[in-house]
């Protein structure tokens, strides 16, 4: 969690805020009494020979004995987590205390929030909680409430985007959930089509039937065939049944808070593209969707997890989402990039008829990919830095790679392009990059309604 120290006033003294601290939802032990139930599995799977062997070993009343004291003591654990655990909203931060012998508190700064998401697995759905997960700059996993009460997460999420918004602490419990307006929806049948018509779950199924075939033959050996199958067999399952799941009934919705992303069929998620902070945006096109003209947009927020702004939608309508997310930004079109140079064949043969680079007014266009087609869009005011790359072989052919750094930590590249053109991409990209980030936006939360 991300630490922060308290407000100080012009002497150099932290002044304290009163805090109205509550607990989570009653439910929360029965979540965390699994810690030492979890911790007991986990030995056991790690030595199964040995379990085995200590179970053998184990009378009835024994059994019965260790039952009746390790399901007690894992009630009592999680009782007393639950009990320790705080939380509390001041004017500028949550805090969340917890601990049961050593005491810590969290401090997250309001201004550094990201995203604040509700999410709710399958369980929590029945009984009506909900986590509540926060993205904040400079962290790379989320904070999360866990469990809160479905209305009393979602009016704690309001009242944090309120505050962060620069809605006073006052009225900021008044001001609720920003209204959002639907933009646009996958139906599951077009999810189910894209994902039957995209390589990898079809590629992963096919190993997973052919290697562990091929090992059996080859060795005999029923474990090593299982230890290899369950992975193939796994990797195929999330690639296909379980993108479904999880991007099932997906939703894109525009607030004054950013755009709201509500989707899955098991565990409901609710998230929040925040304002201002997304660095890049990629437009994926796999080769039997390009008839359909479907397209996939992932994007990178700087300190968040969020990944996937569209799972698949016609073009039109995912270049909608993208110019609502970049305002101003205009996906250029295929007769808009420039290709590779022809002698480029040398360095990546086949390939290199697919990378090609645009600069707009506004954003850094790079393309690759012949049979997975993928458009990386960089606004030029979310540049870190620009370098050109040379290895010895693109010199010998005068060919040079330029790389745009961003904020998420990620990098864009532009491939195979003429060593000259590549020194001018540069000293222009750097250019922009200065004057964009000067009349950028700023990276707060917007609100319906002025702040006062």
């Amino acid at each position: 969690m991300t630490a922060a120290h308290a407000p100080e006033d012009v002497t150099g003294h932290e002044q304290p805020q009163s805090v109205r601290e509550r607990r989570l939802h009653p439910v929360t032990p029965l979540r965390r009494a699994w810690a030492p139930i979890a911790v007991l599995l986990g030995w056991a799977v790690h030595d199964m020979d040995q379990a085995q062997r200590q179970l053998a070993q184990l009378t009835a009343a024994t059994l019965a004995i260790g039952l009746g004291v390790l399901v007690p003591a894992a009630a009592l654990y999680g009782f007393l987590t639950w009990w320790f655990t705080h939380f509390g909203v001041t004017d500028t931060e949550l805090r969340i205390r917890t601990g049961l012998l050593f005491r810590r508190t969290a401090h997250i700064r309001l201004d550094r929030l990201q995203a604040v998401d509700v999410t709710q697995p399958l369980l929590a759905r029945f009984v009506g909680v909900a986590k509540l997960k926060l993205d904040v700059v400079g962290t790379d996993k989320k904070d999360e409430l866990a469990y809160l009460g479905e209305k009393e997460a979602r009016d704690l999420r309001a009242e944090l985007l309120a505050r962060a918004a620069g809605f006073a602490p006052e009225s900021a419990h008044e001001v609720g959930e920003a209204p959002a307006r639907q933009i646009l929806r996958t139906p599951p049948s077009m999810l189910a089509v894209a994902l039957l018509l995209t390589g990898t779950p079809w590629a992963m199924l096919l190993a997973a039937a052919a290697v562990p075939t091929f090992l059996w033959f080859a060795t005999h050996n029923l474990w090593t065939v299982i230890a290899v199958a369950v992975p193939l067999a796994g990797g195929a399952f999330t690639n296909s049944a379980g993108r479904f799941i999880k991007e099932y009934d997906w939703t894109v919705g525009e607030s004054p808070d950013g755009l709201r992303i509500d989707h899955g069929l098991l565990d409901r998620v609710h998230e929040t593209v925040p304002p201002g902070r997304v660095q890049t945006v990629r437009i994926v096109q796999p080769l039997l969707w390009r008839r359909r003209d479907w397209v996939r947009v992932e994007l990178h927020v700087a300190g968040s997890s969020n990944s996937v702004l569209v799972p698949v939608a016609p073009r039109e309508q995912a270049e909608d989402v993208i110019a609502r997310i970049l305002p101003g930004v205009e996906v250029p079109k295929p007769g808009d990039f420039t290709g590779a140079p022809r002698r480029g064949h040398w360095c990546v043969p086949v390939w290199w008829r697919a990378y090609g680079v645009s600069v707009t007014e506004t954003v850094f266009a790079a393309r690759e990919g012949l049979l997975q087609r993928r458009i990386s869009l960089v606004p030029h005011a979310k540049v870190q830095s620009v370098r050109l790359t040379q290895g010895p072989w693109e010199r010998c052919w005068r060919l040079a790679g330029l790389h745009l750094d961003t904020g998420a930590d990620k990098t864009v590249t532009a491939r195979l392009r003429d060593a000259q053109e590549a020194a001018e991409l540069l000293r222009a990209q750097a250019d922009r990059s200065r004057t964009g980030r000067k009349g950028a936006r700023p990276d707060r939360w917007m609100s319906g309604s002025s702040a006062p």
